[in-house]
């Protein structure tokens, strides 16, 4: 008889649900700002799904980089799987190496699978996350389909917890909805702490932790990505200000000339 067979499995998955299990899925990892990790409770869980929600329909790119950095984090050097819709790639723009390596990502390390719609996109981050070589898996989704519900989401998170790949997803145009992921985030581009020369800075994010299924509170985070240590850090510190000429300095009207200028007139 299958019943059988069938609520045993049923059985396990509701105990991979229960927090005691969940808790030994994985040890968490730093995100590398260290009083975001002590509000985490250590960091965020690996194994697991966590959501990142674009905070406004023009910062798509800030939550896509928040979602990498926090790839990047969890694989620790292993490689990743991107699940891109071709809707989404179509809006947003595609994928540059260059970029990649700019942000700390070797493209080496990167396996990029394209999906026509959700249900694709769905099942190859279902597969991705069943695959224990890798060390993280991320899938773009735009706006709110149907597909995308809590059973979707579940099944996802139980596919990470058995391999221990984490998994995030970027969610697009979206608001949010019932999902098991362990955190959710809304992030949003700041202006980067200024540089020498004036060159570009580190890419900056605004990011808010919106749900925690530790029931850790809701806060904002200004964070900045580090390329060289693969890490969020604080905002860098505004430059002190030039320091005082030693000595009172005579200053030119407006418009006219200074004492000096003037003198050389009347002689001349």
């Amino acid at each position: 008889m299958q019943p059988p067979v069938a609520l045993s499995a049923l059985r396990r998955a509701v105990m991979a649900l229960e927090p005691g299990i969940a808790s030994a899925a994985g040890r968490p990892f730093e995100t590398g700002r260290p009083d975001l990790d002590a509000w985490l409770g250590g960091g965020l869980a690996r194994g697991v799904l966590h959501e990142v929600h674009a905070g406004h329909a023009r910062h798509p790119a800030a939550a896509t980089g928040f979602g990498l950095g926090v790839a990047l984090r969890a694989a620790g050097g292993r490689p990743l799987v991107w699940v891109r819709q071709d809707p989404v790639e179509a809006r947003v723009g595609g994928l540059y190496g260059d970029g990649l390596a700019a942000f700390g990502l070797d493209p080496s390390r990167l396996v990029v699978v394209r999906a026509r719609d959700p249900t694709g996109a769905l099942r190859a981050v279902d597969e991705a996350a069943r695959c224990s070589g890798l060390g993280a898996a991320l899938v773009e989704m735009g706006g709110a389909p149907g597909i995308l519900d809590l059973k979707a989401s579940r099944r996802l998170t139980l596919s990470a917890r058995a391999s221990g790949v984490t998994l995030v997803m970027i969610r697009l145009d979206a608001s949010a909805c019932p999902s098991a992921a362990t955190t959710r985030w809304s992030v949003a581009a700041v202006t980067s702490s200024p540089v020498e020369a004036k060159a570009p800075g580190r890419p900056a994010f605004a990011a808010t932790l919106l749900r925690h299924r530790a029931g850790r509170p809701s806060r904002t985070w200004h964070l900045e990505w580090d390329r060289d240590s693969l890490r969020f850090s604080s905002p860098v510190a505004e430059p002190a200000a030039a320091a005082p000429l030693p000595r009172a300095v005579v200053s030119v009207p407006v418009g006219g000339a200074g004492p000096a200028e003037a003198g050389r007139r009347r002689a001349g």
